[in-house]
């Protein structure tokens, strides 16, 4: 699009010429060019200027008859009418050229009546403005009204522009661009009616003329916006032009078709924009398309007809830009259903990488038609190409300067003359990188719409025109790229012409292995019909190759057998090999995703999937080649991942010393190693399975003509895919084996079983294991029948629930807490393993180890111990495992045996421990901290200061074996033992207690605080335990078990209240009852006393009463009470209330509850008073 010229590819803008002060000229243009449509201006000076306005003057006799018409379109008309013909002439005066002295205002009328002479003939519009330097300078309305009549022009068309006063100016020039463009537009709309009254009238003498006329009305349309009249003679010119197209001879034949096709390139040009720009995508598609319909078949002779597929590439080039400027879309109201009677178009049509494709088509089709001998045919050596050939005035004409003397004429060319022109200038540029550069476009766009085989047909073009530009890597490449998807889509007519340049390609890169391989895939491709019918009109496009035809297949696969065989010259010519063959040249490797599969593929089943060492065992080899003439395998290799079990089989023609030196393996001769075209060949030998593990089959080796080792990878039948090529192909389906159900089930790959391990590894465990002890597991290894070396023995330790490894490496380097640790290992005898061997079970990590096992020969024996020890209650799963070889020699060391154990082992938590805090009996005091907690979760205890409480610890066994307490003891902290004394009063009396499963032993502690502290920490409770083991085991191992004691509150109370009353009654007998309120603080005390009644006591005394108590006093408050009843009665509730502190106390139901015997009881009552009283303290 850049080629055509800016006034084509760019809006018609209207054209004001201003003439005279040339000081106001840059004011008056800006404001012309910042409206909208914008206006050009064409500024003149002075009036002497003016003679660039006028036309140019024809010599003709008018009594001549008229002339020929010589063109359809002059080159320069549009730029003429956008930069040098006007639509609005302004003359401009100042205010004291036309009232001040008489003399120059002669001179005034003088330059106004020279430029109306000029302009009359353009019929553009005057106008006059005339300069003030201030607004209030006035000039005379006489003066003003003789200088309209000299102009000819009406009063709005005369403009004072006030050149200081930048408001009135603003307002004069707003008032201007008005005027301009009303005059614009009525100066275009007069000179497209006075052109179109001609088309009406038809009073032209040729159809040249009428096309040039549509063409004009068109555009002085355009100057106007005017889209829909210039859109409606853009399409009436084009029709004229068709008709011209059978029926112009004015020029000679090459030469008019080179005219009628170029005015038909802007025609459509405009006709494309208009319709674009205005939205209308489905209608520039469709007229783009009747377009190409009325000229493709428009060729002309053979000699020019490369001149016809440039431009017809140009069209595509220029229509794909106009659609990728204007992002078009499709639009919503079209038929989603593409190519239907409702809607003819294709989706591709609306994407700008279709054009350009085309265009790169057509610009190929232009190189191919430059390349036919055709194009020369009718030139000859007399033919001289003209000196001083140029374009014409004409669009699309070309003529020759002739010079004689002083004289320069123009001549016009003959056809032979301008075909010489247009070679020679073809031949002067190279069209493939311009065609490459086109594809590249598409591919990079088809690309980005998801549009892959779109974009390898592109590609597939630049490969071919580097090709022809002699550039071969850069073609291989490309070329390679597009046969994948080919390959892969199964696109074989596609795929034939593809690999024929790449046989091509290898053959120019001197690259043999590459010609062998692309040859044998194209000689295995699936078969076509042998009939050239139907060929012959398209030879040009089936490539190097040729036609895909079998004997065309049989040729190929032909010049591979030569090459091999060496009947062709060991020279290096343009077109042949360096034919020294190597083995690198002759070796083809074919796997699972391999195009060469086509050629070869190997099928190989084991009969058994399981086998014992030592056992023979039936495998299954089947051949397949898709080649169309038959092969003769020379040799044939199978290997296996064990390499005593690899064989090769020959032909029994072959004489096995022309074996390859490089084969090892059992030589079996077959009787026949011949591949037909599209049979399998099926071998069946014998193996013996060799050590215990995976039997694989890893390759079959076929070595074709002596030379050619084809490495095909083993597959199983099973899993084995049809080609996509031969997928769809009408042949008969066979199996690759005789055996259907091996042919559906059989796999490449057997299982050799591992010979019965004859030593035996046994583990042992005493009952769970309990948290913080180290518990021991035995491991002992016997040989019963095998000796044992090079043994390993490797632990592993599992969350018994199914969660896996206990923590992977990196947690345990990152976290110091593990629930089970695999501390070491001991032998037997208790001599500690090597201590590298103890880093090595540490380096790897907490719950695996890797123990080496000594030699051990028939009969002996090895045991260690495993220390493992538990830091949390789990389930743990131990596992295991013992490797070895029978002997010591490197083979054995290859093959090793397993004997695998496991052992679930329960971690257990071994005691729970509990306390509880006991006040003085028949003491409470009253502690504001119980009071105020607002919640009673996780409330702290609360302890007073200087009053004797008792803790009380207890040691439940969880476990289901016997446990041994050897000391029960609170470590306090250095500074809690000034706050608070802590002394254990009852405790172990023997060395040991034994706690029997599910039972509880206690010990009580005294707790005496004196000081208060919020948060006071009593210390470590640390219990020593070990298990009770009995007569004959090993010695026990303590372990302490630590548990912190919470914190509690130290606080003094204000108020303690006792109760005092004998240790027992009796029935009817009366007793006094004591109740005795402490005041310690330094305050007066209001205490309220309750008493409610009791059904089992009578009592005297008030049953509610109020006292205030002085600081550091008691108060007592007593009671008669005579039993009504024997046994432990509960004596009557009391409540006293601390009014200060608005807080009741209760003494506990133990501490008001007494014994009542029926009589008086038969023993010493004094020594029963002293037992009572120690019991109270």
């Amino acid at each position: 699009m850049e080629d055509y010229p800016e006034e084509l590819r760019t809006p018609p803008v209207s054209l004001v010429s201003i003439v005279g002060c040339p000081e106001m000229h840059g004011s008056i243009s800006t404001a012309l060019s910042s409206q909208q449509p914008p206006m050009n201006t064409l500024a003149l000076p002075d009036f002497a200027k003016t003679n660039v306005l006028s036309r140019t003057a024809r010599n003709r006799d008018p009594l001549a008859p008229p002339q020929a018409v010589s063109g359809i379109l002059k080159k320069d008309w549009l730029l003429k009418h956008r930069t040098r013909v006007p639509a609005v002439v302004a003359a401009m005066f100042r205010a004291d050229q036309v009232s001040g002295d008489p003399a120059q205002w002669l001179q005034a009328c003088s330059d106004l009546e020279n430029l109306k002479s000029i302009i009359q003939g353009r019929h553009s519009k005057l106008v006059v403005i005339l300069v003030q330097a201030q607004a209030g300078d006035e000039l005379g309305e006489e003066v003003i009204v003789a200088l309209r009549k000299r102009a000819e022009i009406d009063s709005k068309h005369l403009i004072v522009l006030v050149e200081s006063d930048e408001t009135e100016r603003n307002k004069s020039l707003l008032k201007l661009r008005t005027i301009f463009a009303e005059l614009c537009s009525t100066y275009y709309r007069e000179e497209g009616r006075r052109i179109k009254s001609r088309i009406e009238k038809r009073n032209f003498s040729s159809v040249e003329l009428s096309v040039r006329y549509c063409y004009k009305v068109a555009v002085y349309a355009e100057f106007r916006r005017d889209w829909p009249e210039a859109q409606k003679f853009y399409e009436e010119g084009v029709r004229v032009l068709r008709e011209m197209i059978g029926t112009s001879t004015r020029l000679p034949p090459a030469q008019r078709l080179v005219e009628i096709k170029a005015v038909a390139d802007q025609f459509y040009f405009k006709i494309s924009t208009l319709l674009l720009h205005g939205g209308k995508v489905v209608e520039a598609i469709t007229w783009f398309r009747k377009h190409i319909r009325s000229f493709e078949r428009v060729v002309g002779s053979p000699e020019v007809a490369f001149l016809h597929w440039e431009w017809f590439s140009r069209q595509f080039l220029v229509f794909g830009e106009l659609m990728e400027t204007t992002s078009t879309t499709v639009p919503d109201t079209l038929s989603p259903r593409f190519g239907t009677a409702d809607n003819a178009l294709t989706e591709w049509e609306f994407q700008p990488a279709y054009y350009y494709q085309l265009a790169a088509n057509y610009l190929r089709e232009k190189r191919c038609a430059l390349e036919c001998p055709l194009s020369r045919a009718n030139l000859t050596g007399d033919n001289e190409i003209p000196d001083s050939i140029m374009s014409s005035v004409y669009v699309g004409q070309y003529v020759c300067l002739f010079e004689q003397g002083d004289t320069i004429s123009v001549l016009p060319l003959s056809d032979t003359e301008y075909t010489s022109y247009a070679l020679s200038e073809a031949e002067r540029f190279q069209d493939s990188y311009e065609i490459i550069a086109l594809f590249r476009k598409a591919y990079e766009s088809f690309l980005s719409l998801g549009a892959t085989r779109m974009a390898s047909s592109c590609s597939a073009g630049m490969a071919i025109e580097y090709y022809a530009a002699g550039e071969f890597s850069n073609a291989k490449k490309l070329f390679d790229g597009v046969a994948g998807l080919y390959r892969q889509e199964g696109w074989t007519t596609l795929l034939w012409e593809i690999l024929g340049y790449l046989r091509e390609c290898s053959r120019k890169l001197n690259s043999l292995i590459n010609f062998i391989s692309y040859s044998l895939e194209m000689a295995a491709l699936p078969v076509f019909s042998d009939s050239l019918h139907g060929y012959s009109e398209n030879k040009s496009k089936c490539g190097p190759a040729g036609w895909p035809t079998i004997s065309r297949r049989e040729e190929i696969q032909q010049e591979v057998v030569n090459i091999l065989e060496g009947k062709h010259t060991s020279e290096v010519t343009n077109d042949e090999f360096n034919l020294e063959l190597t083995e690198e040249s002759t070796h083809l490797v074919i796997d699972q995703i391999s195009p060469l599969r086509i050629v070869l593929v190997a099928s190989v089943a084991f009969h058994d999937q399981s086998v014992k060492p030592g056992s023979p065992l039936s495998v299954s080899v089947s051949l397949l080649s898709h080649l169309p003439s038959p092969v003769t395998i020379d040799q044939l290799e199978v290997q296996f991942n064990q390499s005593e079990c690899n064989f090769v089989m020959v032909s029994a023609q072959e004489d096995s010393s022309m074996l390859n030196s490089h084969v090892h393996g059992q030589v079996v001769h077959s009787p026949s190693l011949t591949l037909f075209s599209s049979k399998w060949m099926r071998l069946t030998h014998e193996v013996k399975s060799g050590q215990s593990g995976k039997l694989e089959c890893l390759s079959v080796k076929a070595v074709l003509n002596k030379r050619l080792v084809v490495s095909c990878q083993a597959e199983s039948p099973a899993s084995m895919e049809d080609s996509p090529l031969w997928k769809f192909e009408d042949q008969i389906e066979t199996l690759p084996t005789k055996d259907a159900a091996l042919a559906f089930s059989g796999q490449k790959l057997t299982q050799v079983e591992e010979p019965d391990a004859q030593v035996d590894l046994v583990l042992d465990s005493n009952g769970p294991a309990l948290v913080g002890e180290l518990f021991v597991v035995p491991v002992t290894i016997l040989s019963k029948g095998h000796s044992v070396h090079s043994g390993e023995l490797k632990i592993n330790l599992v969350d018994a629930k199914g969660g896996g490894l206990l923590m992977s490496p990196t947690e345990a380097e990152e976290s110091e807490s593990h629930h089970v640790e695999l501390l070491g290992v001991s032998t037997v005898t208790g001599d500690e393993v090597s201590k590298e061997e103890v880093d090595n079970i540490k380096k790897i990590q907490y719950s695996f180890g890797v123990v080496s096992v000594p030699t051990l020969a028939t009969g002996e024996s090895w045991s260690c111990k495993l220390e493992i020890k538990w830091h949390g209650a789990k389930s743990v799963m131990l596992y295991v495992s013992l490797g070895y070889s029978l002997d010591s020699s490197e083979d054995a060391s290859l093959h090793r045996l397993n004997v695998h154990r496991s052992l679930q082992v329960e971690g257990k938590i071994p005691m729970i421990v509990g306390h509880q805090f006991l006040r003085p009996f028949r003491r409470e005091p009253l502690l504001l901290s119980r009071v105020r907690s607002s919640s009673g979760d996780d409330k702290k205890d609360s302890l007073a200061i200087n009053e004797s409480n008792m803790l009380i610890v207890s040691a439940r066994n969880c476990t289901e074996v016997p446990l041994r307490l050897h000391s029960i003891a609170i470590e306090s902290d250095d500074g809690g033992k000034q706050l608070c004394s802590v002394e254990q009063i009852s405790g172990l009396s023997d060395e040991y207690a034994v706690v029997a499963p599910s039972t509880e032993y206690k010990a009580i502690f005294s707790v005496n605080p004196r000081a208060s502290s919020p948060d006071f920490c009593l210390g470590e409770l640390c219990l020593n335990w070990s298990r009770d083991l009995q007569l004959g085991e090993n010695q026990d191992t303590h372990v302490i078990m630590k548990q912190r004691l919470p914190e509690v509150h130290i606080e003094e109370p204000p108020l303690v209240v006792s109760i005092e009353c004998p240790p027992y009654a009796i029935l009817g007998i009366p007793f006094t009852f004591y109740v005795k309120v402490h005041n310690s603080t330094s305050l007066l005390q209001e205490i309220k006393y309750s008493l409610v009644d009791s059904q089992n006591f009578v009592f005297s005394g008030a049953h509610n009463h109020a006292a205030f108590i002085l600081p550091k006093t008691e108060h007592t408050v007593s009671h008669k009470l005579v039993p009504l009843g024997s046994g432990s009665q509960q004596l009557p509730k009391i409540t006293v209330t601390s009014v200060r502190y608005s807080a009741a106390l209760t003494p506990p139901t133990a501490a008001t509850t007494v014994f009542v015997y029926p009589s008086e009881p038969k023993f010493n009552l004094e020594k029963s008073h002293l037992v009572s009283d120690e019991l109270v303290s």
